[in-house]
């Protein structure tokens, strides 16, 4: 019964995409749904964004493992983000009106820079994929005999499907009604482990110690990696295409930057309870003890939850990775598209033909995160990677962009190519602080440096205003 209430539900979710390509006209439709979302459907597109495996699968066994320190980067750097975006990206970049957010590096520093930030950021999507194909993998595996393969190509096909067709109209959409199930699904888990374990202070109760530290203790080296696993997420993911086609699909500038802050605000709400759920499960069900701490939550349901909780944990799951699966399958796909197909080979190309290598590289994207996906299945590290290489190369040059007038082309292109050669180079060399904080300074350096060298011409457009 529970596999055939998932296979109904993937149904009407591939149904969905089916429908909803009726409302994609030209690639606007496609990648933006014409701009054209509504308070409630922007909003919850945004939860949605990064509410997937990480949330649920990685950060809950994390945070059994480490305590809140150890889940900085996620739910709480995923807040950051959205809140940050909303008050200081979302504005210039709305009234810029392009479709991808290559495009914005394009308006800021010209045609080149927007080809080498599209080539930095491609490769940032297909481990995030991977991270989601594997917990879609994870939960088949849960209720089938299938294997981790098996899963990844199952999963990978059913949100190929929808995203092919429907584009972000089809992600808005279905995104709404996943964000539903998955609050109704987490916040029903979360009361049946509080009911049984004796209320919700009896969980915190039992809950190991220094499970809810949240500041490092007083060193420099722990408060850098404290303050570089806010940045991970809080700050690598704002020059980032999933975060910014949703934002940009809202109706209005108005309805965008509600909604980041809806959004934020949720995300933080409702990206604790799995920490809590998996706490409960520890505590009520200690011999579940498993080699794969990503499984606990669906163990836990499996052996403890009757039917109806079972169907409703395992909608919320699904629903909270078809979405993040589906977001970070059309942002490198507009990106291979726009940024660097349409500027180099595709000048004479018309809208129509263009959707369809829209269309093209979202299958092309998922057939490189399922090989990864059967490569790596570290969920949390999957995700972090990909943030991690934004962070390094292209969100100084974004920021110095709009906010430093002496932000110049050769600044941009130093900064970005330092970062991400720093970090590179620090993950070889033992150390007690993050590579990822190496790399960012390396980058603010490369953007200093690289603007004083070879200065802004007067022709370099800026477009903050």
């Amino acid at each position: 019964m529970l596999l055939t209430a998932i296979i109904v539900y993937l149904a009407i979710t591939v149904g969905i995409g089916i429908w909803s390509s009726r409302l994609v006209k030209n690639s606007g439709d496609f990648v933006l749904a014409g701009r054209s979302l509504p308070l409630f459907l922007s909003a919850s597109a945004l939860f949605a964004t990064w509410f997937g495996s990480e949330t649920i699968f990685g950060a809950s066994s994390v945070y059994l493992e480490e305590g809140l320190l150890g889940v900085i980067e996620d739910p709480f750097g995923g807040a950051l983000c959205l809140i940050l975006f909303g008050a200081f990206y979302l504005k210039p970049m709305y009234r810029m009106n392009v479709l991808t957010i290559g495009d914005v590096f394009g308006r800021i520093f010209g045609r080149k820079v927007e080809l080498t930030a599209s080539i930095f950021m491609i490769p940032a999507y297909f481990g995030y994929v991977a991270a989601q194909l594997v917990a879609l993998s994870l939960v088949l595996g849960a209720v089938t005999d299938l294997s981790l393969l098996e899963g990844i190509l199952i999963a990978a096909g059913v949100v190929v499907l929808y995203t092919f067709l429907g584009g972000m109209w089809a992600i808005s959409i279905t995104d709404f009604i996943q964000t539903t199930v998955i609050v109704i699904g987490l916040l029903w888990v979360a009361i049946m482990v509080a009911k049984q374990a004796g209320g919700f202070t009896a969980v915190i109760d039992q809950a190991p110690e220094g499970s809810f530290r949240f500041i490092p203790d007083a060193n420099p080296t722990a408060w850098l990696n404290y303050l570089g696993a806010w940045m991970v997420l809080g700050l690598g993911s704002i020059p980032s295409q999933d975060i910014y086609q949703r934002v940009m699909s809202a109706k209005s500038q108005k309805v965008a930057v509600q909604s980041t802050y809806l959004a934020g605000i949720f995300y933080l709400s409702f990206g604790l309870l799995p920490l809590f759920i998996a706490l409960g499960a520890r505590v009520l069900y200690p011999e579940l003890s498993l080699d794969n701490n990503q499984m606990l939550l669906p163990r836990m349901i499996l052996e403890h939850g009757g039917l109806p909780i079972q169907i409703v944990f395992f909608g919320a799951l699904i629903s909270a990775i078809m979405s993040t699966t589906s977001s970070g399958l059309l942002a490198p796909s507009a990106i291979i598209s726009e940024n660097i197909i349409k500027p180099y080979f595709g000048q004479n190309l018309s809208d129509k033909h263009f959707l369809w290598i829209l269309r093209i590289n979202v299958v092309l994207v998922a057939i490189i995160a399922t090989i990864m996906a059967s490569w790596k299945s570290n969920i949390y590290d999957l995700v972090a990677g990909a943030s991690i290489l934004m962070l390094v190369s292209l969100f100084v040059p974004l920021t110095a962009g709009f906010y430093w007038k002496k932000a110049s082309r050769g600044g941009a292109f130093l900064s970005m190519i330092a970062g991400m050669l720093t970090y590179l180079f620090m993950n070889f060399i033992p150390s007690d602080v993050a590579a990822h904080l190496f790399g960012l300074a390396g980058s603010i350096l490369g953007m200093v440096i690289g603007s004083f060298l070879f200065p802004k011409s007067k022709n370099q457009s800026h477009e903050l205003s």
